[in-house]
């Protein structure tokens, strides 16, 4: 009898161990990246140009896959959940982040963490959601998020999400292209997004071109210095179309402190985070220029639910990066304290020169 339990335990986890081992293969076969140098369709072509010498605004916002709400925390933050609250929560947060951009009116929008297709958000379609709120604007999409199906955290898998990066623009966006950036190749790929910026070409009225980068860079690696290797890619890019007499703004998520200390600019707790460490403005090409909200932080740490009483971690990771010729009017956080993501929006005034 005690042989027959014994025999009937070993097989059972034989059988588990099977399992674990076609599901570990499965992840690593699915692993991919996504085409290099790709050409991205520009949707609802506008026709107009780019005035030149005329006040201009622009807006960068990580929506957060429309699941923080100020009383959402993240697993991979050291917080609870893996997937937003519900689908209503996801509409609600997408809805509400809409209305934020509809109210400032920006000429330019570029947002981070848009998903088309996730466990994580119920598979609500945010791309379609921007699209449909901005028909007005060219819209340019790039993805760079396509995971197998995670079994982790297994009370409630993040399970498998298609996400990526948008452009609108109330200007026509004659082409586009999506650039793929480098991942670090331990384990911490497979947790990755799959980095890339995408690149919006907007004829102005001179003749130039307006050249608007949006950029999410690494933030769950190793060490952090990732982060920097691609930032180093974005640069040269910026500085060749520069060089060829066009205007440059790379706008989006940097994951690294944009201000350097914000701990300097907002009150908070402390923290030792890689995405957190001073962004390297030495890359950044001659007389370039980074901007970012220095009146309230633009994401919070999402250990646990935003407090707004100073013991949460803030800083700003969000920002804006211009070329010589782009003359800067104003440049602010949009306070929004979090509502609808774990990011504020960050909007910026500026005129071609």
């Amino acid at each position: 009898m005690k042989k027959k339990i014994l025999i009937t335990l070993a097989s059972v986890l034989m059988a588990l161990l099977l399992v674990v081992c076609l599901y570990l293969l499965y992840v690593v076969v699915s692993y991919h990246r996504i085409e290099d140098n790709l050409s991205l369709k520009a949707e609802n072509k506008t026709g107009l140009t780019a005035p030149v010498g005329e006040k201009l605004s622009l807006v960068t916002y990580n929506i957060g896959f429309g699941a923080y709400s100020a009383d959402y925390s993240f697993f991979m933050d050291g917080g609870k959940y893996s997937r937003a609250f519900s689908k209503d929560a996801v509409l609600e947060n997408t809805n509400g982040a809409v209305e934020t951009l509809k109210a400032n009116n920006p000429d330019f929008i570029l947002l981070q963490e848009v998903d088309t297709d996730g466990t994580r958000s119920y598979h609500v379609n945010q791309k379609d959601i921007f699209t449909d709120g901005f028909s007005t604007y060219t819209g340019v999409f790039a993805e760079n998020y396509d995971s197998p199906y995670f079994l982790y955290p297994l009370d409630q898998p993040i399970g498998a999400n298609k996400s990526g990066i948008l452009t609108l623009s109330k200007f026509n966006i004659s082409e586009a292209l999506r650039k793929s950036l480098p991942v670090e190749k331990s384990i911490n790929r497979f947790f990755d997004l799959d980095r890339a910026y995408s690149s919006s070409v907007i004829k102005t009225e001179n003749g130039k071109n307006l050249v608007l980068y949006n950029v999410h860079l690494s933030a769950y690696t190793s060490d952090g210095t990732i982060s920097n290797e691609q930032l180093k890619i974005l640069s040269e890019d910026m500085k060749k179309e520069y060089t060829d007499g066009n205007y440059v703004i790379a706008a989006g998520d940097f994951n690294k402190d944009m201000l350097g200390d914000s701990s300097k600019y907002f009150k908070r707790s402390e923290g030792e985070f890689n995405w957190a460490a001073p962004f390297e403005t030495s890359l950044l090409p001659e007389d370039f220029s980074a901007h970012t909200g220095e009146n309230a932080p633009t994401c919070r740490n999402a250990d646990s639910p935003f407090k707004g009483d100073g013991t949460d971690f803030v800083l700003s990771v969000d920002g804006i990066i211009t070329s010589p010729n782009v003359e800067v009017i104003t440049h602010e956080t949009v306070d929004t304290k979090f509502a609808y993501s774990d990011h504020n929006p960050v909007k910026m005034e500026f005129i071609l020169k």
